[in-house]
């Protein structure tokens, strides 16, 4: 397998770049504005982007297991914008999600986010206002609850992986919500970067142990992490602990919003590669790019122990109601109409609108949410990709476990990848009240008509 950057634009690894580091413990602000930096190699102009604090990604907030987050967002662009903290369990009106939880943040204007972290585990933050464009123009960054006691590692390496679409002279392209993206995979772009730079390098021993968080921070495309020159085990997704790491022998598949916690032993000779990457039909795109010098150790360490799970409710599927979510449109689909607002109107109609998207029917958020639980009870959620394309379907404020054809529960994850004509079932447990949004994490297929809510009572 070769790995290469060629799949992106022309340049080499190694590109200058401020990285977003751990954020002090006495900063509570956190400011959305813009900036500039260096995303392409040198020989390219500098990108115009928007950031957190002045980076992109932004700063890596790091809190321990029970600790409480308070941050004033202060909004500095010139669009509205709020913050959604993916895959944390908080209060609802926290939740980030104009309309449903909150106002959205009027440019000049400042919201106080603060709730407690119960659950340990690699998140992330982004805007839920215009995210199909705020995202693609930078804003993200990592969210960190560690665990009382850690996994011995060398090193805790997060890879924040951003998607972007470059012209020539280097400036993001302006073609934001194209009607092709959205009835097709979503917004691709044409160079990837990991915390803003072509490859993360690092010098390590053989031997060395590390762990890495990888976030999938891209608008729509869906990352497959393999590894050359290390034995690496999956140890977490989407933040939550296996019950038994499992080894990574193919590329693991993580759609836009997911995460994947790894423990990297390396294993490659002084000299020799090693590498974790993304893995392209014509080949791997570093992401962690390791030069092996020296040992770190003798000898590699031992096998890798599960880490200390979250408390989460159990499931109760024997009394869980369960309810079907069809998605329907896009291009090659067979969708023909759809009620928006409402009203029934005609696929023409509807993409007039910039509308190709429906779930049972429905475009966009109907008035009445897909299911209505009280808090304690288990949900089902039977989905149906009546689509050409995959859908990453995220839930809020919830971890649910996919139901396998044999009515096994598998881990917890917040993010579900639904292959094109595939299905999936989930099930949760409701816990806090509120409306929680369920939607697509391609983020154009969410604007353009992939939302739904389960309402807690």
């Amino acid at each position: 397998m070769t790995v290469s950057r060629r799949s992106f634009l022309a340049g080499s690894a190694g590109v200058a770049l401020t990285l977003g580091m751990p954020a002090r413990a006495e900063t509570e602000r956190l400011v959305a504005g813009k900036g500039v930096r260096q995303l392409l190699p040198d020989a390219y102009p500098a990108t115009s982007l928007w950031t957190y604090d002045g980076s992109s990604p932004g700063p890596v907030l790091r809190f321990r297991q029970g600790d409480r987050l308070r941050r004033r967002f202060e909004n500095a662009l010139d669009q509205s914008s709020t913050i959604h903290w993916h895959g944390l369990r908080l209060p609802n009106e926290m939740d980030g999600v104009p309309g449903v939880t909150q106002d959205t943040v009027p440019p000049g204007g400042t919201f106080d986010y603060a709730f407690d972290l119960p659950d340990a585990g690699t998140y992330w933050y982004h805007p839920h206002d215009r995210s199909w464009e705020q995202v693609g123009r930078g804003l993200s960054g990592a969210l960190i609850v560690e665990e009382p006691e850690p996994p011995e590692v060398d090193f805790d390496e997060v890879l924040l992986v951003q998607d972007w679409r470059l012209t020539e002279n280097g400036e993001i392209a302006e073609d934001f919500g194209s009607l092709h993206d959205r009835s097709h995979a979503g917004r691709i772009g044409n160079w990837l970067t990991a915390n803003g730079l072509a490859a993360v390098e690092r010098r390590v021993g053989r031997h060395a142990r590390l762990r890495v968080r990888v976030i999938n921070a891209a608008s729509a495309r869906i990352l497959r992490i393999g590894g050359e020159g290390v034995n690496a085990v999956i140890v977490a997704l989407d933040g939550q602990p296996l019950r038994s790491p499992e080894p990574l022998t193919a590329p693991v598949p993580l759609g836009p919003g997911a995460r994947a916690d790894l423990i990297v032993d390396v294993t490659a000779e002084g000299g020799e590669a090693a590498f974790l990457y993304h893995l392209e039909r014509d080949g791997g795109v570093p992401l962690l790019d390791l030069t092996v010098d020296g040992d770190a150790r003798t000898s590699r360490l031992g096998p890798v122990a599960p880490l200390a799970p979250n408390a989460w409710p159990d499931l109760a599927l024997g009394d869980a109601r369960a309810v079907d979510l069809r998605m329907e449109g896009g291009a090659m689909g067979g969708l023909s109409h759809a009620t928006l607002g409402g009203e029934t109107l005609s696929l023409r109609e509807l993409a007039a609108r910039g509308k190709v998207w429906a779930f049972n029917g429905a475009v966009d958020m109907h008035e009445r949410p897909l299911a209505e639980v009280r808090a304690g009870e288990t949900l089902r959620i039977r989905m149906v990709n009546d689509s050409a394309w995959p859908h990453a379907m995220h839930l809020h404020g919830h971890h649910f476990r996919q139901i396998g054809e044999d009515g096994t529960a598998g881990a917890l994850r917040d993010t579900a990848l639904v292959a094109p004509d595939g299905r999936a079932e989930i099930a949760f447990v409701a816990e806090r009240p509120g409306d929680w949004l369920l939607h697509c994490h391609m983020l154009g297929h969410a604007a353009s008509g992939m939302m739904t809510r389960v309402r807690v009572v």
